[in-house]
């Protein structure tokens, strides 16, 4: 199962689009990302995360502070699980 790792979203599962089109980017991954970015920046930041998948990278940012963030992707399945 998905999830938030941190901020205000912390601990919340994310649904995930089934089958084989899809491969979330890990909790660790995601970890190391923003890790790497800094809280600073994320903080009133814009993100753009093409091919969105799940949308936790998206989701992830919010939880952390961003401002906004435009989840973009061409599957009209990985889009309804993400709304």
């Amino acid at each position: 199962m998905l999830r938030v790792i941190s901020g205000n979203a912390k601990g919340r599962h994310l649904k995930v689009p089934a089958g084989t089109q899809i491969r979330p980017t890990s909790d660790k991954v995601r970890e190391s990302l923003f890790n790497i970015i800094g809280r600073d920046n994320i903080v009133g930041s814009t993100l753009l995360d093409l091919f969105a998948g799940s949308g936790a990278v998206g989701i992830e940012a919010i939880s952390r502070g961003a401002r906004c963030a435009t989840l973009v992707d061409n599957n009209i399945r990985h889009i309804k699980v993400i709304k």
